[in-house]
């Protein structure tokens, strides 16, 4: 047996306190390093119980040395040998050291206590057996020297025995005995199969215990990281008795925890069976747990699964999953986060963000990640004008008609639930809470995600949303921001779209140029993501030939890859005015400028006449044209590269005045009048109107 687990067998066992008034004597001898007998004067015996015993003495013993040891109480005579198993000592300036040695003679050992014992005053031999009773199957793992001395003496036969046959069913074997059950298995992840698989199980072939990783109480823990400890007669919600019909056991209290990896990714479970003569395992059966969770742990830290065909995001490989969440910024990995907190809860879950933001993309990893994802996915779009059909949807009593039915133990989408009429809004909230349609005898079990582009707080307070619908599937919120708040993604993305493409049309891997790759960086994506992907997708078409894509087909007028209609629609042909790189003060200023330029030019180049038509004076039109230029002179130096128009600006800047027809109320020498004249023309602060008497 290896050195660790003798150690522990020792530590675990019920030993018998010897005490100084029983005059047991015990007289050690050992070889030195010369093969001579030196006697242990010193030596003084502690406890002792079929199995071993424990020795104090200020002489040094290596671990492994063989004793010979004699026992005697009065008439009675014992020579035994031992190997010494383990040392400690009670305190850290404590100069006697407690060695544990292990006896292989256990029978002899059994005649020798049980006169030894029955010496005992009814006293003590009540006080024996009351503590033997009270105690666990085996003492309390303590903390301490001991317990270091413990691990140390571990991780050194981990290190040097882990990836030797035998090692891993010695250690369940222990496993079992320590924690006094039945079975015990040990479970790893096969990323290619997406199934948890035993490497090593006592009480069954290992051969037949595999499953899906979201199944029973294994892939609960697996999924969650979290462990469990649970008795089936009082939480069978996630045990899944399939296993005991199929391999005929009973199983009645398991604990399971989770093994990881040095990445701190989780590979695995240790799981445990049927507590023997108890319901369920004890507090103190959870710590010792812990303990053996990370010993494995220890064994295989270089455990590192990884393939191109799994579900489980950890392992699969990025660029060739179906569903993946793209990007390196800290928003992305708090999106990552969200998952595993949210994944598995039954609660409904409310997903805001722009349109193309992803959240679609969101709700469908958080259905496959959490304990839902073996069963359908169905969503329905709110927004579609077609109300018979999301009624029929909704409501209807036909399983086949009506996705809430269809889905049952999954998860049902509802796309930009926004869109709703507010009739339909209200049976809806009232299904949900009831988890009943009204006319089917079928009790609904689906989880809820909802999905909205507009604001429904706000929509609640103008009476466009029910306020029972928002609060109930928003008990679980989050925020998807827009993908110009996360440019550094963008890199990331269109590696991924590029990759995912080429693959999907037969074609070598694309790149784009270090330009076009600039200008992707600077354009702020009004479409967000779906926007990015046209644009990936149409410039692997257009370049079938080309393995690198410049800047020069990003701005064909032709074939765009950007879509410039898409950005007209959401902010207008005005110029300037969504270019987001520019500060709002200055983004006015720019598109005044273009607003008068035009204006000059439908009046011919009358710039006086351009002027009264918009309501200003002539030195007004030139201040906000000189404010302008300065703009563009200060964007140019920044780097931020304008295009303006120009119409001869230089001569609409210049003071000389034209002929401009004149009104018969006006003259060409009468100032403008009160409403024309802006602070800024004056040069002075506009004092109040005073009344005059």
């Amino acid at each position: 047996m290896l050195a660790s687990l003798s150690e522990f067998k020792f530590y675990q066992s019920f030993r018998i306190s010897v005490e100084q008034s029983d005059n047991l004597r015990c007289l050690v001898e050992r070889e030195d390093e010369a093969g001579r007998t030196i006697y242990i004067e010193d030596a003084r015996l502690i406890d002792i119980s079929v199995t071993g015993l424990g020795l104090a003495t200020k002489e040094r013993i290596s671990v492994g040395v063989v004793l010979s040891l004699s026992l005697q109480y009065k008439k009675m005579h014992l020579d035994l040998t031992g190997k010494v198993v383990r040392a400690f000592s009670n305190s850290v300036g404590d100069d006697e050291i407690i060695y544990g040695v292990e006896l292989g003679e256990e029978k002899t050992v059994r005649k020798f206590l049980e006169q030894y014992i029955s010496s005992f005053s009814s006293d003590r031999l009540k006080d024996s057996l009351i503590e033997c009773a009270l105690k666990e199957k085996y003492t309390k793992a303590s903390e301490g020297f001991e317990m270091f001395s413990l691990l140390l003496s571990l991780f050194k036969d981990i290190t040097h025995f882990g990836d030797k046959e035998g090692f891993l069913q010695n250690m369940l074997e222990e496993v079992v005995r320590i924690l006094n059950a039945q079975r015990s298995s040990i479970f790893l992840i096969n990323p290619d199969s997406n199934e948890l698989e035993a490497i090593c199980a006592l009480g069954v072939a290992k051969e037949e215990l595999r499953f899906d990783y979201r199944l029973g109480i294994a892939g609960s823990v697996f999924t969650t990281g979290v462990a469990l400890n649970i008795d089936t007669g009082t939480d069978s919600s996630r045990f899944n008795e399939d296993f005991d019909r199929r391999f005929g056991f009973e199983t009645k209290s398991i604990i399971c925890h989770p093994i990881h990896n040095r990445e701190d990714k989780i590979i695995g479970v240790i799981e445990v069976i049927n507590k023997r003569n108890q319901d369920r395992f004890t507090v103190e059966d959870e710590k010792t747990m812990k303990v053996l969770a990370l010993v494995f742990s220890s064994v295989f830290h270089n455990y590192n699964p990884i393939s191109v065909n799994s579900q489980i995001r950890r392992f699969s490989m990025p660029h060739d999953r179906e569903y993946a969440i793209i990007g390196k910024t800290a928003h992305v990995n708090s999106l990552r986060g969200t998952i595993l907190k949210v994944k598995d809860l039954d609660v409904p879950v409310l997903i805001h963000g722009e349109k193309g933001s992803g959240k679609t993309l969101f709700a469908r990893i958080l259905h496959i990640e959490g304990r839902r994802g073996l069963s359908s996915f169905e969503y329905i779009d709110c927004a579609e004008k077609d109300y018979t059909k999301i009624e029929e949807q909704l409501f209807s009593t036909d399983p086949m008609k009506c996705k809430l039915l269809k889905c049952q133990g999954g998860s049902i989408l509802l796309r930009e639930v926004c869109g709703l009429p507010i009739e339909m809004q209200r049976r809806l909230v009232n299904i949900l809470k009831d988890r009943h349609i009204p006319g089917s005898k079928i009790s609904l079990d689906v989880r809820v995600i909802a999905t909205s582009s507009e604001d429904l707080s706000g929509m609640v307070e103008k009476s466009e949303f029910v306020t029972e619908l928002y609060e109930h599937i928003s008990r679980a919120f989050v925020q998807i921001e827009p993908l110009r708040r996360r440019i550094d993604d963008v890199a990331s993305l269109v590696d991924y779209f590029l990759k995912k493409e080429c693959k999907q049309q037969g074609l070598l891997l694309k790149n784009f140029s270090d330009k076009s790759m600039q200008r992707l960086m600077t354009y702020d994506w009004p479409g967000n993501i779906q926007e990015l992907k046209l644009c990936v997708e149409r410039a692997v078409l257009y370049n079938p030939k080309n393995h690198v894509i410049s800047d020069i087909e990003l701005e064909n007028s032709a074939t765009p890859l950007l879509d410039v209609s898409y950005r007209k629609r959401i902010f207008g042909e005005t110029p300037f005015v969504d270019d987001y790189r520019i500060h709002l003060k200055d983004r006015l200023a720019l598109v005044e400028r273009e607003m008068i330029l035009a204006e000059v030019k439908r009046n011919s180049g009358n710039k006086s006449k351009a002027a009264k038509e918009m309501g200003i004076s002539r030195e007004a039109l030139r201040k906000k044209l000189l404010v302008s230029q300065q703009v563009v002179t200060d964007l140019n130096k920044a780097g931020v590269k304008v295009k303006v128009s120009d119409l001869g600006i230089d001569g609409i800047l210049d003071d000389t005045a034209e002929a401009t027809e004149v009104t018969p109320t006006q003259t060409a020498e009468t100032p403008a009048t009160q409403a024309e004249i802006t602070p800024e023309e004056k040069g002075a602060q506009v004092l109040p109107f005073k009344k005059v008497a």
